[in-house]
């Protein structure tokens, strides 16, 4: 099937014949990227919430479903609502929310801010930054107070949000969600980091099979939609701010293998538990994997200048993946696609609260 990555659909305030039984009927019943809008009290002011730029990334996408299906038509929101859903086709590729994009096309999530002058552009994927320009631009004309990008990630772990500034708003609405915010100032083409002069944060809700992700995610869209001013909002719980995570990653063409136990394969090992480390981190001179002779050449953790700082995080102990410190870990997967494709994990260096 050719992909129309110029195709953007449009619903105004849906009824139950367009939204169909259930999420998975609604899903197969798009033909692409869709724009739901939803008409609130106050008619001047949007708020817009992006869900699925990945496409197995279903927690946005099912909770989005469940308000829109269950909320009482006669309660509006306190403003005009935009939910945008972007990675249709790849979402609905059998077996359903298992593919993060098409075959021989891009992560979404990596084609914004991206032109025909920028040294990233390929012609071969030129229909992605065409649809990452058509969301982009969605989200432009209803000059937004706030910006919502709802994710998952692919294996279990708690709850977070990431903005690339700390505001009152930021920290507000991220404790709808969660109690944890990480500041980022990665560059990887993100939505986030696109300029859309009004909060943004983005909510990982937690495993992309977990009931309690989307749960995480409907909960926090019924408290925006119901909130009276995003300027002054009242912090749900107390926030913790963690400042600017790296990501680690295999370099090109090393191999990537999960064990229980060193099986002397080679490139690099992860334990194959390593989604535990997501909720309590991982101590000093803790293993968490193995390496081949090529020790930690095969990895990097790229800082904001591009340095590989790894021998900062981890060292190597004989063949074994150590910690030079107490490190928090997010995002930890045992999805050997999800890791090649993005990061083995996210990772910040564990400073005790009370220093």
């Amino acid at each position: 099937m050719e992909i129309d990555y110029s195709e953007l659909n449009y619903l105004q305030d849906p009824n139950w014949q367009d939204l169909h039984a259930d999420y998975v009927q609604f899903l197969l019943s798009m033909t692409g990227p869709t724009v739901i809008d939803i008409t609130g009290k106050n008619t001047n002011k949007c708020r817009v919430f992006t869900t699925l730029l990945q496409g197995n990334e279903p927690s946005g996408l099912i909770a989005l479903h469940r308000w829109l299906t269950t909320r009482d038509d006669s309660q509006l929101p306190q403003t005009n609502l935009r939910f945008i859903i972007c990675s249709v086709e790849a979402a609905s590729k059998k077996s359903l929310f298992t593919h993060r994009f098409i075959d021989g096309s891009k992560d979404i999530n990596r084609c914004f801010g991206i032109t025909k002058q920028h040294p990233s552009f390929q012609h071969s994927q030129q229909g992605c930054y065409e649809r990452a320009q058509r969301i982009e631009q969605a989200i432009r004309e209803v000059n937004p107070e706030m910006v919502i990008d709802l994710h998952n990630a692919s294996s279990p772990g708690p709850t977070f949000s990431i903005s690339s500034i700390i505001t009152t708003e930021t920290l507000s609405l991220a404790s709808f969600f969660c109690q944890t915010l990480i500041l980022s100032d990665l560059n990887l083409n993100s939505l986030m980091e696109q300029e859309f002069s009004c909060s943004f944060i983005t909510i990982e809700c937690g495993g992309s099979f977990d009931e309690q992700a989307h749960e995480v995610a409907f909960a926090g869209i019924s408290h925006v939609a119901q909130c009276d001013n995003i300027g002054y909002i009242h912090q749900e719980k107390n926030v913790e701010v963690i400042y600017r995570p790296l990501r680690l990653q295999v370099k090109t063409d090393v191999n990537l293998s999960y064990a229980e136990h060193d099986e002397g394969y080679s490139g690099v090992t992860l334990k194959n538990n390593i989604e535990y480390f997501n909720f309590g981190g991982a101590h000093q001179d803790e293993m968490i994997g193995w390496i081949d002779g090529d020790g930690l050449n095969n990895l990097q953790l790229l800082d904001k200048k591009g340095k590989n700082v790894i021998d900062d995080y981890f060292y190597a102990r004989e063949n074994q993946l150590v910690c030079k410190q107490n490190l928090r870990l997010f995002k930890a997967t045992s999805n050997k696609e999800a890791a090649l494709n993005d990061c083995l994990f996210y990772v910040v260096k564990h400073i005790n609260s009370e220093a």
